[in-house]
């Protein structure tokens, strides 16, 4: 039997949520800090955006609650898998991050993880929470469109 070739070069893994419970203001592209067994499972899709978040914290931007799960084959050295993890920022995006946090309203939120090269990038979000007449709104429009899609097919 031969072994299917699985193109791991391109690397996405997606908060689908995103655009439903908030309104995107800005995108920053980071680097971001993992352990050895981390990777591997990222490798292996084994990750989860879902309800994560980032604080800025002695400026430092600390991403909080994103589940990657501990690597199967790994040993020992597999960490705890909602740790915090430091995202790699230039400290002229730290400020403006910054400024738009003391404004209020806004959240900073992790859009997708990818790979570029061999490095794993974080699209980090700057955004502020829709409210509930918000979400049903763009509910209505998603609808509307498949509407469209289905009589123009």
């Amino acid at each position: 039997m031969k072994k299917q070739f699985v193109d791991k070069s391109n690397i996405q893994i997606k908060n689908r949520e995103i655009n439903f419970k908030y309104d995107i203001i800005d995108k920053i592209e980071c680097g971001i800090e993992l352990k050895g067994t981390e990777v591997k499972s990222i490798r292996d899709g084994m990750c989860n955006l879902k309800d994560s978040f980032a604080l800025v914290r002695n400026s430092e931007i600390i991403l909080k609650n994103v589940h990657i799960s501990p690597y199967e084959h790994g040993n020992i050295n597999n960490v705890n898998p909602t740790r915090d993890r430091k995202l790699l920022v230039h400290k002229k995006e730290i400020l403006k991050i910054l400024n738009y946090i003391k404004q209020g309203g806004y959240t900073l939120v992790p859009a997708r993880m990818y790979t570029q090269g061999r490095w794993f990038k974080v699209e980090l979000c700057i955004c502020k929470g829709k409210k509930l007449y918000d979400k049903r709104e763009s509910l209505k429009e998603k609808e509307a469109k498949k509407q469209i899609n289905i009589f123009k097919s």
